[in-house]
């Protein structure tokens, strides 16, 4: 009755490895920022997105309005909603507590791990892909905040030389680069690459919302006509 859970806990195992220096990296910025220690774990435990996180804290900085600083946030956490329906059809009639904490523990890895796997485990039912989910979460939650606590504690004192920006786009690489299985997922790679550098100018990182609209449209009608 454990198989689903245990064998999601190996497979989120090496996510840590990506999530120590990312979340390090974003107690270190959140304290440089200004933000006390409570502050930051709180940011950290409600919102559990490493990318808008460092988004809304970069806008903070530069003295961006809390419309845009929110805004921003909520754009680029916008892929928890195709996340959340493409879920519904695996762990859709689980109970609503259930749902609530899938929701709630919802991050790129424990997404594209589960996905993937439901895929291939067909004949999983709902109780067993709920428990593989939840093994996936186990070692990743606890790492994201466990790393952010060491960031904001150690702060100013890790040294620059360690490079733990270095991270971010790693974590993206591994989760995206797998999943790129059809021309309409690459192009759509593409052109939110090409967008948001192209588009880097434009002031409180508006580009990264049009490039991600950009992608998206030009994805969507790639499927389109395949269909």
């Amino acid at each position: 009755m454990r198989s689903g859970f245990n064998q999601g806990i190996r497979d989120g195992m090496p996510f840590v490895v990506i999530m120590v220096p990312f979340g390090v990296l974003f107690g270190v910025l959140a304290t440089e920022a200004g933000l006390d220690l409570a502050q930051t774990m709180a940011f950290s435990s409600l919102v559990i997105a490493g990318a808008s996180q460092l988004t809304a804290l970069q806008l903070m900085e530069q003295g961006a309005p809390t419309a845009i600083v929110i805004l921003s946030a909520l754009a680029v956490n916008l892929r928890m909603v195709m996340y959340s329906a493409s879920m519904v059809p695996h762990v859709g009639k689980a109970g609503p507590g259930t749902r609530g904490l899938i929701s709630y523990l919802l991050v790129d890895q424990t997404y594209a791990l589960s996905v993937e796997t439901y895929e291939r485990r067909s004949d999983w039912d709902v109780a067993e892909k709920v428990r593989y989910f939840l093994g996936t979460a186990l070692p990743v939650f606890p790492c994201w905040v466990g790393s952010t606590l060491a960031g904001a504690v150690l702060g100013t004192r890790i040294p620059d030389a360690w490079s733990l920006d270095f991270a971010v786009p790693l974590a993206f690489l591994a989760l995206v680069g797998p999943m790129l299985k059809t021309r309409a997922h690459v192009a759509a790679a593409f052109v939110s690459a090409a967008g948001a550098m192209a588009l880097a100018w434009i002031p409180w990182n508006l580009g990264l919302i049009v490039a991600a609209m950009a992608a998206m449209a030009v994805g969507a009608e790639l499927e389109r006509r395949a269909e």
